[in-house]
């Protein structure tokens, strides 16, 4: 007896498939390179060219982005990860067969007349003119969505919709991952930096002047004005201006110091590889945490989804363990 895969799956599987003109449809096979088995998978056969179908716009993005050596190896882990998943959909087909499922005719006709509305303005001529273009007939084209309508619904099906993550998980996960919740910490920084010129036997005078300069910011002299005249850094014509700056910019030190200093406030002279630094914060932004209520709904939210990641992961283990499967 053949049974009907839940409605409700069904439904599931028609959100979000891509249509004829995206990824898994889109790239030709490259006509230098002659079609072959790239595995079987139980008897069934994946060939390269539809390695090459499901890759090409991915390569397309590497040959745009990386050249020589780095190139080869990006479109080579590419070329992998197209084959395993071509592996995987192939075992969740077999699956879905071994159940005896079968997805209703009406269905896949519904999602036919989507793909038209959507991305064809309800043209269907248009439609099929972009088939043939592409070297697909209605029959193989309503095949491969098929397909991908079955392997969602077998996804779905194979992991728990009642997922619910721990009040205990979800506090861990918030205190092992503060900075996940905490906004983006900028400080808007002058400076003025004297350098030791220690190996000149200046360190002390050098010094003294950097007292002097502290000195006369403390009393009210202007920060900018200050930087101008005696700073040695790179922004000493902006009155030592370096606009927001996040944090891990700075060095070490500088970046401590900086980052504790309130509003207005002036640092103490710094001392750093070889140079005397004064800072002065003018402004801050971000820095704010979440509190663990306004966190919980996203935290609960990843830690299901990574568990649902995790049993769809076991379930795919579990039917290649199962499988004969050889690559070429």
């Amino acid at each position: 007896m053949i049974r009907p895969i839940f409605v409700g799956l069904i439904a599931v599987s028609l959100i979000g498939l891509s249509p004829i003109i995206r990824a898994g449809y889109a790239a030709q096979p490259e006509p230098e390179v002659v079609d072959g088995v790239a595995a079987v998978v139980n008897g069934d056969v994946i060939t390269y060219s539809q390695v090459r179908g499901l890759v090409g716009p991915r390569e397309k993005l590497l040959r745009a982005q990386f050249s020589g050596e780095e190139l080869i190896k990006r479109i080579k882990e590419a070329r992998e990860a197209a084959l395993q998943d071509l592996i995987d959909r192939q075992l969740i087909i077999q699956a879905f067969k071994k159940e005896n499922f079968q997805i209703p005719d009406h269905f896949v006709e519904e999602r036919m007349h989507d793909i038209v509305r959507t991305d064809f303005g309800g043209d269907r001529n248009t439609f099929i003119k972009t088939l043939e273009a592409q070297n697909f007939t209605m029959g193989e084209f309503k095949k491969m969505e098929t397909e991908k309508m079955i392997v969602q619904a077998m996804r779905s099906r194979n992991v728990k919709l009642d997922l619910v993550a721990s009040p205990a998980k979800v506090e861990e996960y918030y205190k092992t991952h503060r900075e996940e919740f905490t906004s983006k910490e900028q400080i808007k920084l002058r400076l003025v930096m004297i350098p030791s010129h220690a190996s000149d036997g200046e360190a002390a005078a050098q010094r003294a002047m950097a007292e002097e300069i502290f000195t006369k910011l403390v009393n009210g002299a202007e920060f900018d004005r200050m930087a101008q005249l005696y700073s040695e850094d790179s922004t000493r014509e902006n009155g030592g201006d370096w606009g927001w700056v996040d944090r891990k910019t700075l060095a070490g030190p500088l970046e401590k110091a900086a980052f504790a200093l309130e509003t207005g406030k002036i640092s103490h002279i710094i001392e750093f590889s070889g140079n005397y630094y004064i800072l002065k914060v003018e402004d801050k932004h971000g820095g704010e945490v979440k509190s663990l209520e306004q966190a919980r709904a996203d935290i609960e939210k990843k830690l299901i989804h990574d568990e649902a990641q995790k049993l769809q992961e076991k379930w795919l283990a579990s039917l290649r363990s199962k499988a004969y499967i050889k690559t070429f």
